[in-house]
C-alpha cells in the first residue's frame, strides 16, 4: 500500500498513547491540539514507507510549540534528519519559537523560524517541497493564492479543521 493510500485512511482522533510518549517540556498545548494526531500518523505513515529525513513546515506557528512537537516525535520514530520551519507574521511569537528552539541540542534536528508573511513563505517553498505543513488558517483564509501556495507547498497539508489533503501520489 502506497503512502497516499495509508494517508487517506487517517482518521483523526484521540491518541493518549502518543502524546505522553513524545511529550517535551512546554509542549502540553501541542499534543492537546486537534491537529496533533494527524501530524503524529502521518510521521508515522512516512516512517513506515521507510523515509529516513522528513521536512515540516508550521506556517502560522505561533511561538513553535506545534513544530517542536512534531520534529521531536519524528526523532523518536527514528527519522534521523529532521528540519522543520517555522513561519509567523509576529516578530515576538517568533522570538519566543527561537528561544525554545535554541533548549534542543540534538543535532538530527534543525529548525528556523522566520517572521514572514504567510502566502510568501508558501511560495518560497514551491521548489522543494515539504513533507509535511501544518497551517492554523485554513479554515479562515480561503484566497486562491493561499489554496495554491499551499498545494505546491508540500505533498502533506494539516489544517486547523483536521482535515488535510496529500498531494500527488507515491508508489
Amino acid at each position: 500500500m502506497n503512502t497516499q493510500t495509508r494517508l487517506n485512511r487517517l482518521h483523526p482522533g484521540p491518541s493518549p498513547k502518543i502524546a505522553t510518549k513524545t511529550a517535551i517540556p512546554g509542549s502540553k498545548a501541542a499534543i492537546h491540539d486537534l491537529r496533533w494526531p494527524v501530524i503524529a500518523a502521518a510521521l508515522a505513515t512516512l516512517r513506515e514507507d521507510g523515509r529516513h529525513a522528513v521536512r515540516i513546515v508550521d506556517a502560522d506557528c505561533g511561538a513553535g510549540s506545534l513544530l517542536l512537537q512534531a520534529v521531536h516525535h519524528a526523532r523518536s520514530l527514528g527519522f534521523t534528519a529532521i528540519e522543520g520551519r517555522g513561519i509567523d507574521g509576529s516578530p515576538a511569537l517568533i522570538g519566543r519559537a527561537r528561544a525554545a528552539a535554541n533548549r534542543c541540542t540534538n543535532l538530527a534536528i534543525g529548525t528556523t523560524f522566520d517572521v514572514a508573511d504567510m502566502v510568501t513563505a508558501l511560495r518560497e517553498e514551491h521548489d522543494l517541497p515539504a513533507d509535511l505543513v501544518i497551517w492554523h488558517g485554513m479554515t479562515k483564509d480561503r484566497r486562491p493564492e493561499v489554496a495554491s501556495a499551499l498545494g505546491n507547498a508540500a505533498r502533506i497539508v494539516i489544517g486547523d479543521n483536521v482535515t488535510w489533503h496529500a498531494v500527488g501520489t507515491e508508489a
